[in-house]
């Protein structure tokens, strides 16, 4: 068993992070806490809206001070931004305040969930296919260095990945009692 106070979900956009998130809170009654819906709430402007006037760096900084405040907390279930690891406080924190879970999706399997999606900044170029492509090359090593347990969410439904994530971390993750 690995204690921790959190579960925390790491991976790419449209791995099912938020739905399968939602989801696992729901059976382990944990709170659940989007971070990008932090940011969006800290900074009082869409995510969108972020990148046009601050660019990524600006969004980056809002995503740090937004972990760095939820991960205080404890009993939650912690979906993260697909960049959030990019970030070396970001990775110590992550790790040193959850279970870390990587939902993997494959390139194809992006491009199929968000192919009607025009909401993310990072996918608004032509390109996307080369784009999900070069983010993975870049991302999935760290992923994969941070995670306490993996799971390819391209075999499954968000019903599916849900049950296989409660089996697996009933094994494997303990909730950290608060310090007496």
């Amino acid at each position: 068993m690995n204690p921790a106070p959190n579960l925390i979900l790491i991976g790419p956009m449209g791995a099912g992070k938020t739905c399968i998130g939602r989801r696992l809170a729901e059976r382990f009654t944990l709170d659940f806490v989007d971070a990008d819906q932090a940011i969006v709430d800290a900074a009082g402007a869409s995510i969108p809206a972020i990148f046009e006037h601050s660019g990524e760096a600006g969004f980056r900084q809002y995503e740090r001070q937004a972990l760095q405040t939820l991960l205080r907390g404890r009993n939650q279930l912690v979906s993260t931004g697909g960049g959030a690891v990019l970030d070396p406080d970001n990775r110590a924190i992550i790790a040193g305040r959850g279970f870390v879970v990587y939902l993997r999706v494959s390139v194809a399997g992006q491009l199929e969930r968000l192919a009607r999606d025009r909401t993310r900044p990072l996918l608004q170029r032509p390109d996307r296919k080369q784009v999900l492509h070069d983010m993975a090359a870049l991302r999935d090593p760290l992923y994969r260095a941070l995670a306490d347990l993996t799971l390819d969410t391209d075999l499954y439904t968000p019903a599916e990945a849900t049950a296989q994530l409660v089996l697996r971390l009933a094994a494997q993750w303990q909730r950290q009692d608060p310090p007496a």
